[in-house]
């Protein structure tokens, strides 16, 4: 994170990143599906891995599928937790599973057995696999609309199957979140979860699909970008969870970790919060906050929480925030890749958030200007009073709510503005490129009917292929520890 009170530290981030090294080096040798194939037993344990190994070797890809249709945040590393000194005790204590008394499963959940999944996901096989994140793998498969048999792919139920991973640092502690609030939480803004899994060392979860994948995929993966209305439909959405989990649920909830990658979009572009494993009970009666251990996501946490360990709903406040500035801006909330002093998202963009005749220096340039200017400045307004230093300034989630219901259907479009068009030419004379005369074309823009298409022959231009050489940008790391720089 960049300097200044916003600054935090993440205990042990060079072992998750040299085993990631380390695998990538390993996995160099192999091709083709054996690459999938040791993936996807990592994500099994061992007493499961040989009931499906004897399956794997006949399985073929008639089924098969792009796995950018859900993305789960597959390439997200997980690092070893590293002790806080707001560490409550129930938190830095080491999962040991007591299901009887922990399990509270809602009744409407349905309880599959691990045989059922198996099936239901053609044997865990490499074409089922959608994604990976810190709790293990995800595979997509098919059930009975009303029950819990599979069924043959392509009928009864789409579902996301999430497995156990039994070598990551989210273990049993965390499946019991996800199954007690998702089990027990109904809105239209959070991931459904169908049922469980709960067999001999298995833990696995059954979550309905989210055919368009995350929120982070759309930004950051795709080389056309999010139109205006979507992206403020989408913010309208994941406000409208945290406002339902901090407001209106039966008792308030912390989501914790609010972040790009944990918000799915079904088919029309609608949001829906996931991931609840580090979800923690708001503070009730007297108490203005909860103590608890430092866990989040790297560029998303707020300062007084990473500072005090004292958690409060306008956490996720500061949170949401930062992923508003993200699609406002087109970057990512950390990107090493930027020169000095645009690497921390949030310090890069705070000295233009109160500009209020240069805010389209924050607006993602590949908008080429379809964008409304009044919802624009609106928006940049409400992502500068979330992440507001003092929590107390930051707004309610539900009077973020009404702010961005007014956004979508603005009509003001800034690229039909004549000021909008003096502010362009005023960016373009300060652009080294362009004084030297390089073309939109050249730049990696072409247009079609006014719209942006991908230049494939221009390797590195803005709208290339993000997989043509392989993204170079990684997913934030998910679930772990934050804390202060060491003085």
């Amino acid at each position: 994170m960049g300097e200044g009170p916003d600054a935090i530290q993440v205990g042990a981030w060079n072992v998750g990143e040299s085993k990631g090294r380390k695998k990538k080096d390993s996995e160099a040798e192999e091709s083709g599906c054996w690459i999938k194939f040791r993936f996807m037993r990592s994500c099994i344990s061992s007493n499961a891995r040989s009931k499906v190994d004897g399956s794997l070797s006949g399985t073929s890809s008639q089924y098969a599928e792009s796995k950018s249709t859900n993305d789960t945040s597959r390439d997200q590393p997980v690092v070893p937790v590293v002790s806080s000194s707001t560490s409550s005790p129930a938190e830095s204590t080491p999962s040991t599973p007591n299901v009887a008394e922990e399990l509270k499963v809602a009744s409407q959940l349905r309880k599959f057995s691990f045989n059922e999944l198996k099936q239901a996901t053609r044997n865990f096989r490499p074409e089922s696999l959608l994604g990976e994140g810190g709790f293990g793998c995800v595979f997509k498969g098919w059930v009975n609309e009303n029950g819990t048999a599979p069924v043959k792919p392509g009928t009864g139920l789409s579902v996301a199957v999430k497995t156990l991973n039994h070598d990551g640092l989210q273990g049993h502690k965390e499946w019991l979140a996800e199954v007690n609030y998702l089990g027990d939480l109904l809105h239209p803004n959070l991931v459904k979860l169908f049922g469980y899994c709960i067999e001999d060392d298995q833990r696995l979860l059954v979550y309905e699909f989210m055919p368009r994948g995350s929120l982070e995929n759309h930004l950051f993966r795709r080389s056309l970008p999010l139109p205006w209305p979507t992206r403020m439909k989408i913010a309208l959405g994941a406000a409208k969870g945290l406002a339902f989990l901090h407001e209106e649920a039966e008792r308030p909830v912390i989501y914790r970790d609010f972040k790009t990658s944990n918000i799915l979009l079904d088919a029309d572009y609608n949001a829906k919060l996931s991931d609840f494993g580090l979800a923690k009970d708001g503070p009730e009666g007297d108490k203005t906050h909860v103590s608890t251990r430092v866990m989040g996501t790297y560029g998303y946490a707020a300062p007084e929480y990473v500072m005090t360990g004292h958690l409060t709903a306008k956490s996720d406040v500061f949170s949401f925030g930062v992923v508003l500035l993200e699609m406002l801006t087109g970057r990512r909330s950390m990107d090493k890749n930027r020169p000095n002093g645009e690497h921390n998202l949030v310090e890069w963009a705070r000295p233009h958030l109160g500009e209020r005749r240069r805010f389209y220096r924050l607006i993602d340039p590949r908008l080429e200007g379809r964008f409304s200017i009044k919802g624009s400045q609106k928006a940049i307004q409400l992502a500068s009073q979330c992440l507001s230093r003092d929590p107390k300034a930051r707004p309610l989630m539900s009077e973020v709510v009404e702010t961005l219901k007014l956004l979508p259907n603005l009509k003001d479009m800034a690229s039909s503005s004549s000021y909008f068009q003096a502010m362009q030419s005023e960016r373009v004379g300060s652009n080294p490129n362009a004084r030297r005369g390089t073309s939109r074309a050249q730049l990696g823009f072409l247009s079609k009917n006014g719209l942006p298409t991908r230049n494939l022959s221009i390797r590195n231009g803005p709208h290339a292929s993000p997989f043509q050489d392989g993204y170079p940008h990684q997913s934030p790391k998910p679930h772990v520890n934050v804390r202060q720089p060491q003085k």
